[in-house]
């Protein structure tokens, strides 16, 4: 890991802890996710953005969100990523992912995942 990944890490890290003193440490865990497991990301930035709806918020807890946007970006690619995979499993013909997406043609989501998986590969 470079100087700079453990900068960057530092930064993220400080925005999860500002976060779960903002609440983050508090909300209940998903089905998904395994015991003492912390939030993730994409739900520490709806947390942000919820407690950003009352003006007395702290500025901290409204930079926190923001500084944890690209990351909450990464897993919701993740995740897509792999429902992608998972319907093509299924039998899911690209037609029907189209469909299953709001996309025009089989062609547009063979596109689709493409560009999911540029960004994984990046992130």
């Amino acid at each position: 890991m470079t100087a700079d990944d453990q900068a960057r890490a530092a930064v993220l890290d400080s925005h999860r802890r500002v976060l779960a003193r903002a609440g983050g440490a508090a909300l209940a865990a998903r089905p998904w996710q395994h015991a003492g497991q912390p939030p993730a990301d994409g739900d520490l930035v709806r947390l942000a953005a919820w407690r950003a709806a009352d003006p007395q918020v702290e500025e901290e807890v409204v930079a926190a969100g923001l500084g944890l946007l690209a990351s909450a970006r990464a897993e919701l690619d993740q995740v897509e990523a792999g429902l992608l995979f998972a319907a093509r499993g299924a039998g899911m013909t690209f037609q029907q992912i189209a469909g299953a997406l709001g996309l025009g043609s089989g062609q547009a989501a063979q596109q689709r995942l493409a560009r999911v998986l540029s960004r994984t590969e990046r992130a």
